[in-house]
């Protein structure tokens, strides 16, 4: 540290000297009239300048033109304090002006010393300066990467609290639509119970535990968020400390209900196609056994009875002629069972309406028709389909409807297929068809779904019930 060489007042004395220059605060040292009497190295490579240059000058040379006045009344208001030490770090921006131009923050102490030289006392002010340059730079990016971390958890997906004894401190935007509040509520400050199902509790307390004492094994939790609506969705909770607490857990909550619904769906969907299928093969053996027992009953009888009738000398040739004809009508009726013959000689419409002729006969019951669809080129597959599906209804009409009229319906629709059958009886009590027995329904949706479309049941306004199918016209077209 260089004194002033034209300042009359002595040196600094050795040792106070030796620890100002060991000193690695810097040390500017000033006069009464805010002239610098002394910089320390320190002081000299934070302004990147030499001291003798400065010595005699200006304190307000090392501020930036603009708060050099402030800063002068400053420090002439605390020269006449007479107080012994002054801070400036606390709450005040304080600027320095490196001999390069360069504005940097700081913070600076000032400490009244007195110097005597003979009778008369010198005194001095030594202002201690910490440049804040590198420190405010880590503040700034902290505060980026602060506000990056926070824009990264407000668009996550997944909610995210982070909680502390139990209340949560932080919540993220996913959060908020997850508990049913308003996007931007501050759910801080609020227990995790309020927001948990009971039942949730104690599996989340031990894991958190768990985390705390640093043995979680990172599997997630299952719980229930109650919703602000009282709506309860099913989630996933996995939790972890944050890194330099020593109480605070970050907890990572998945919305789960859209999958655990679909794999109830899906099992359920399983178990109906066991069942179908289970069905399916005791249907094969009841058509096989019907088939043997019409052969049986119909044409063996009928062919044992001709035999006989061929044997006896007394018979007519047209009597023989009759029971030949019987028999034809009886194979006819077999086969048409097996696959109606009028859907390859007359197509669909022909087919139906046949269909319904003879059903309504059989049934005591009228059945009304209307069928748009006779110009769409349609592949065998889904006429064979809609033929089998309006018998199906059909045959859902007579067993449980209890009606006494029924309408079938077959459009083409912009794009679709629409097939309906409506009766005036007592409605579908249960749309579920896999809880009442109603195979004939469930295979019914299978075709409809084989062929890309969809199957309904709904009880319409006016009474009875409806039987819906829409199928792409674009897949059921050869």
């Amino acid at each position: 540290m260089l004194p002033a060489p034209r300042e009359p007042w002595p040196l600094f004395d050795p040792p106070l000297l030796a620890v100002m220059q060991a000193a690695r605060e810097a040390m500017v040292t000033v006069d009464a009239q805010q002239l610098i009497v002394a910089m320390n190295p320190a002081a000299q490579r934070m302004f990147r300048c030499e001291a003798t240059p400065l010595v005699g000058q200006a304190l307000s040379a090392l501020i930036p033109q603009g708060l050099r006045p402030a800063h002068d009344e400053h420090v002439r208001r605390f020269v006449a304090s007479g107080a012994a030490e002054h801070s400036r770090c606390e709450g005040l921006s304080i600027q320095g002006l490196r001999s390069d131009g360069e504005v940097f923050p700081a913070e600076a102490s000032i400490s009244r010393i007195e110097l005597r030289a003979g009778n008369q006392v010198h005194p001095l002010f030594v202002a201690l300066i910490r440049d804040l340059s590198h420190e405010r730079a880590l503040q700034d990016e902290v505060a980026s990467l602060s506000g990056r971390l926070h824009g990264l958890l407000e668009l996550t997906p997944i909610a995210v609290w982070v909680c502390e004894d139990e209340r949560i401190t932080y919540a993220n935007r996913a959060a908020c639509v997850l508990a049913g509040v308003a996007v931007g509520s501050d759910l801080a400050g609020r227990r995790l119970a309020e927001l948990l199902d009971p039942g949730s509790h104690a599996a989340l307390q031990t894991q958190i535990n768990a985390a705390l004492r640093k043995q979680s094994n990172g599997a997630a939790v299952e719980g229930t968020v109650v919703r602000a609506d009282g709506e309860r969705r099913e989630v996933e909770i996995r939790s972890s400390t944050l890194p330099g607490t020593a109480a605070a857990v970050h907890l990572l909550i998945t919305d789960v209900t859209p999958r655990r619904l679909q794999q109830r769906h899906e099992h359920a969907r399983r178990l109906e196609l066991r069942r179908l299928s289970a069905n399916l093969v005791d249907a094969r053996e009841d058509e096989r056994r019907h088939l043997a027992r019409e052969l049986h009953d119909e044409l063996g009888q009928r062919l044992s009875a001709l035999k006989l009738s061929l044997k006896r000398p007394g018979d007519t040739i047209a009597h023989a002629i009759a029971m030949v004809d019987e028999m034809v009508i009886a194979m006819r009726r077999i086969a048409a069972n097996l696959r109606p013959l009028m859907l390859d000689d007359l197509g669909l419409d022909a087919a139906i309406e046949t269909l319904a002729r003879e059903t309504a006969a059989q049934l005591g019951i009228e059945i009304s028709v209307d069928l748009q669809c006779s110009r769409a080129a349609l592949s065998e597959q889904t006429t064979i389909a809609l033929y089998r599906m309006v018998q199906e209804a059909l045959t859902n009409v007579g067993r449980h409807a209890q009606a006494g009229a029924a309408r079938i319906t077959l459009r083409c629709v912009k794009q679709e297929i629409v097939l309906s059958v409506r009766d005036d009886g007592i409605g579908i009590p249960d749309r579920s068809s896999q809880h009442d027995g109603r195979f004939g329904l469930l295979g019914m949706r299978e075709r409809a779904h084989m062929l890309g479309g969809s199957f309904d049941l709904d009880n319409p306004v006016g009474g009875g019930g409806r039987i819906t199918v829409r199928l792409p016209l674009a897949a059921a077209t050869p």
